[in-house]
């Protein structure tokens, strides 16, 4: 089956390397301090993401697929940006409009150099103008969900959890649709995802900080991108990828890491059924007829 053995790597890497990252984060005081905005009283470590990044790079190197060279490289590069740029955030090295205004964009760039790219308004509009419209559909779509992730991670377990749900329906569409590289990148982030929420569970004793929430934003916009309906009509195949997003854009307008948690961890989760429930139309929307 599609996707297996990334996924299965991403999820015992994810599982084994969480560990050793928090004793690094300890070791290196990457910590995030406990403070009046924060509700938990002991620091707790960052750096998550890395583990994150580590295992869905192990989980591609089981993959197979027609995919070309620049647009592999293309995807590393941008990932490893904004982890980058995300941990240096988290390290109060870098100012948080870099991260919007700079990294963002320049790693929607180098997906659009690679041929990466939206295809709405070009299929409307034919020519130059339709290519340069899709060009800043594209930059502004990576920018606004690698933010919208980065946001997001303020509750233990949800920003990793929206972004497996989202991560199975494109591995399911992708699987429908013939795409096996699509399949197996979207598998391996699920993996990644699902081994770190087995220490990112509250109460966490890891936070994947903002390299990890921008590296999920920035796969789950790549993904969108990648993935394509091929016997869906235009409107599926436009709007498809939205709905999986959807959770991380309207959740996000929140502060970070305030919403007390409850005596279950499942009410916690309940909190944000609202805005997981809506990543299954994805699904639906791509079986409607044409």
């Amino acid at each position: 089956m599609i996707g297996v053995a990334p996924f299965a790597v991403a999820l015992l890497a994810s599982l084994t390397l969480t560990l050793p990252v928090r004793q690094f984060a300890l070791r290196v005081g990457m910590v995030d301090k406990p403070n009046h905005r924060k509700i938990h009283v002991q620091p707790i470590p960052l750096l998550g993401g890395l583990a994150i990044y580590m295992a869905v790079l192990l989980a591609m190197l089981f993959s197979r697929g027609g995919e070309t060279l620049a647009q592999v490289l293309a995807i590393l590069a941008g990932a490893t940006l904004v982890v980058a740029t995300g941990t240096l955030d988290d390290r109060g090295l870098l100012h948080h409009q870099i991260k919007l205004f700079v990294a963002m964009p320049i790693a929607a760039c180098i997906l659009l150099a690679s041929g990466i790219h939206a295809r709405v308004f070009s299929l409307m509009w034919p020519g130059t103008a339709g290519s340069f419209a899709d060009a800043a559909l594209t930059v502004f779509w990576v920018t606004g969900i690698t933010a919208s992730f980065s946001i997001l991670d303020y509750m233990d377990g949800l920003c990793a959890g929206i972004a497996a749900v989202a991560s199975l329906f494109f591995a399911a569409l992708a699987a429908l649709h013939g795409q096996i590289w699509v399949g197996a990148l979207a598998a391996a982030v699920m993996g990644a995802t699902l081994g770190f929420l087995r220490w990112n569970f509250n109460p966490a004793r890891i936070f994947m900080g903002d390299g990890g929430a921008m590296l999920l934003g920035f796969l789950m916009a790549t993904l969108s991108l990648k993935l394509r309906l091929t016997e869906a009509s235009l409107a599926a195949g436009i709007f498809a990828p939205s709905p999986a997003h959807a959770a991380a854009c309207f959740h996000s307008p929140r502060p970070a890491r305030t919403t007390p948690p409850t005596a279950f961890p499942i009410a916690d989760w309940a909190r944000a059924a609202p805005y997981c429930a809506c990543t299954p139309w994805a699904a639906f929307l791509a079986c409607w007829p044409c």
